[in-house]
């Protein structure tokens, strides 16, 4: 079992989760996409959007339309927790 930190968001209803990955995830494709299907499944199959923080600055990946949204959100407002990966 693995801890990582995520936010689950309900907005303007649409459900979805920002999981903070290790920098250089994004960059990868494989694990990328690895990465988003298995926190996928975590939070019963919502959309998932990857963020990697270096130098202080977010850097998310995911649906566009999310991604937009969290372009105009401070990362510390979001709802953090930690979660388990089984």
């Amino acid at each position: 079992m693995a801890n990582f930190d995520a936010a689950l968001i309900k907005e303007q209803g649409v459900e979805f989760a920002v999981v903070a990955v290790r920098p250089g995830v994004i960059s990868q494709p494989t694990r990328r996409e690895d990465a988003r299907s298995a926190f996928s499944a975590s939070f019963g199959g919502v959309p998932v959007v990857l963020m990697e923080q270096t130098g202080g600055r977010p850097r998310y990946h995911g649906r566009n339309d999310l991604v937009n949204f969290l372009a105009n959100v401070y990362v510390e407002q979001l709802p953090w927790a930690s979660w388990s990966l089984n």
